[in-house]
Formats: structure tokens, C-alpha cells, sequence
């Protein structure tokens, strides 16, 4: 029996066949509706790959990856460790990043990414 190969797809920002393209000749642009589809499709994409929604309006979402260190929890633990778990802490703070992205849909169908702090 063939073992079936499954290749695994990135997460592009590219709308799937059959959505407007930009620049097709003799279309006219995405309604609201279409747009909010185009952004649906986009947002599961970019969920399936490990981000998660923080907010979303009609034609924009904010992603988010990452969590962010809690430090109260932390200083607990370093004071009842006697600073051996301050290292821990450290790293922690150092190596754990949030990242966020806000995804727009603009009136042409193109999916605009800014990288937000």
C-alpha cells in the first residue's frame, strides 16, 4: 500500500481561486460583502499556522503570536527560590516575543499586512 504524501501549504495572503483578483479588466471591485470573505479566507489561513484574532472590525483584523510573560508570577516564584528561578525568569523575558499583525482588505481586494509592535 502507497503511503499518500501531503505536502504542507504556507499560510499566504493570496484570496483562494474563483475571489477577485486585482486588476482583472472588465470587473468591477469586491462589495463588502466579498471583501469580508477575502479576510475570512486570510484569517483562517493565518489561525491554522499558530496565530490567534485580538480584534476585528469589518475589513480589518488585528493577529496576535505569542504570549507574553507574566512577571508577577515570576517574582513569586524567584523570592521563594531564593533567586535561582530569577535565571529562568530572565531568559523568559528575554526570548518570549508577542508579535502582532493588522490585516486590511482595501477597496480593490488586496490584502494590506502592517506589522504593529
Amino acid at each position: 500500500m502507497k503511503r499518500r504524501r501531503t505536502v504542507r501549504e504556507s499560510a499566504s495572503i493570496e484570496p483562494p481561486p474563483g475571489y477577485y483578483v486585482a486588476g482583472d479588466a472588465g470587473r468591477e471591485p469586491p462589495d463588502a460583502t466579498q471583501r469580508a470573505l477575502i479576510l475570512d479566507w486570510v484569517v483562517s489561513r493565518r489561525i491554522a499556522s499558530g496565530w490567534r484574532v485580538e480584534s476585528r472590525s469589518g475589513s480589518q483584523v488585528v493577529l496576535v503570536r505569542g504570549q507574553p510573560v507574566t512577571h508577577v508570577l515570576h517574582a513569586f516564584l524567584t523570592v521563594f527560590s531564593c533567586l535561582v528561578w530569577g535565571v529562568v525568569w530572565a531568559v523568559l523575558a528575554l526570548v518570549n516575543r508577542v508579535e502582532r499583525e493588522a490585516l486590511t482588505v482595501d477597496a480593490q481586494g488586496r490584502i494590506v499586512t502592517v506589522s504593529a509592535p
